[in-house]
């Protein structure tokens, strides 16, 4: 495409979504939540056609080399799509996030002054593999009153697209608009460039996959930005870790699914348990052979460790790896996490009270778990309900971003004839 038809292309989805999220925002609660329930059923009465597409994608990507853990990623079941349905009522059962009076104050002046909560308007995400996604976004900018704007990587393209129709299809039937669902039904990387300074249009844009994406979008987009994580999530074993338990958090939080942003890519072990404990922590991983990668002295404590580089301390794998970095006190372990972390998920494994309190003070990373897996940072595990992304950064929303997270606020104020 040239660009004079990319401009039309997405001046047109851009156009459709502004008129959709107007129509969205004055929808009651009783309509939203109708509209997910319709497109809850359709995802199931379309079930085989999302599947057939998915299998296209999954052929796809095997071809073309995609490791086994990115294509569990991308894979859609029977019993996926049952949960992605179940995931949109959950949806239904939670409070709307709109309209809520946040404060409210008479002034000396005898106005009535509110802030209320408000939908954001056009939400566009771009993200990467998982096709759960499409399903997620779109039920939650749906249920707060927006509008959204797809965007998927191309490994999953045939996946989002089904997804998508399902939904539209959902809406239509509501009485929605179903351009308050929109998919970006091209891959031309150009596109995608364009769409992250639509700026008429695009009121917040979400990246939710790698890194080099999210790094990518905050670098080149003119719209505002939430920044999603990617997730070199640490587990530091201190000296008065039980090993046992270390060695079971540490296997769930890696292979329980290793390709989610909240799995542990990094290890740190304090050097006066490294001996004990490292052989149990491996015998565990070698259960799914994970390879590991460590320093000096993790790779003298046992056999099978790969020697670290520098560029492992940083890395976030996504597959069957870990990396292992061994310190002389919490304070070297909280300065390395520091240093390398993304900011999405740490955790202390000690039983040492003092130790636990200095690491959930000084750790700044958006969740900080004390003897619990990284897994757990996800909206549904924190009581949120669904999320659309994990936000890394510090403005507007941090943590696992739920429903009251993609509204914004405006102050109503009413008076009787005060000027100033």
């Amino acid at each position: 495409m040239t660009q004079t038809q990319i401009n039309e292309y997405l001046n047109k989805i851009g156009s459709n979504a502004k008129k959709a999220s107007v129509s969205a925002a004055k929808k009651k609660t009783g309509e939203k939540n109708q509209a997910l329930k319709k497109i809850s059923e359709k995802l199931i009465e379309n079930r085989d056609i999302i599947l057939k597409a998915n299998a296209l994608d999954l052929q796809r990507a095997r071809e073309n080399g995609m490791s086994e853990a990115m294509l569990d990623r991308l894979a859609l079941t029977k019993e996926r799509i049952n949960s992605i349905a179940s995931a949109v009522l959950e949806v239904v059962s939670l409070p709307d996030p709109v309209g809520k009076v946040l404060s409210g104050y008479t002034s000396e002046n005898g106005m009535k002054i509110e802030q209320i909560s408000v939908p954001l308007g056009v939400i566009a995400m771009i993200y990467e593999a998982r096709p759960n996604v499409t399903a997620d976004a779109a039920v939650l900018c749906l249920k707060s009153g927006n509008a959204v704007i797809l965007k998927g990587g191309k490994e999953a393209f045939n996946s989002n697209k089904a997804i998508a129709d399902s939904m539209r299809e959902a809406l239509d039937e509501a009485g929605f608009d179903k351009n308050a669902v929109q998919l970006i039904d091209n891959n031309d990387h150009e596109i995608t460039a364009s769409l992250m300074k639509l700026n008429e249009f695009v009121d917040v844009l979400i990246p939710r996959g790698s890194a080099r994406l999210i790094k990518a979008v905050v670098e080149n987009a003119s719209v505002p930005v939430i920044e999603t994580g990617a997730g070199n999530c640490h587990i530091y074993v201190d000296k008065k870790a039980d090993i046992n338990m270390a060695a079971d958090i540490i296997f769930n939080a890696k292979t329980s699914r290793p390709s989610v942003c909240n799995a542990c890519e990094s290890l740190v072990i304090h050097k006066d348990i490294i001996k004990k404990a490292l052989p149990v922590i491996k015998k565990k991983l070698d259960e799914k052979n994970v390879i590991i990668y460590g320093d000096e002295t993790a790779c003298s404590v046992t056999d099978g460790i790969l020697p670290a580089s520098d560029d492992d301390w940083g890395k976030e794998y996504l597959d069957y790896k870990i990396s292992i970095k061994t310190v002389n006190n919490t304070d070297e372990a909280i300065a390395h996490i520091a240093k390398y972390s993304t900011g999405h998920s740490e955790c202390i494994i000690t039983e040492d009270y003092s130790e636990a309190e200095k690491f959930l003070n000084e750790v700044n990373s958006a969740a900080v778990y004390v003897n619990a897996s990284t897994r757990f940072t996800d909206g549904g595990q924190f009581g949120l309900g669904a999320e659309i992304g994990i936000s890394t950064q510090k403005l507007h929303a941090r943590g696992p971003i739920g429903l009251d997270k993609l509204t914004t606020n405006k102050f109503v104020i009413r008076g009787n004839g005060q000027i100033r």
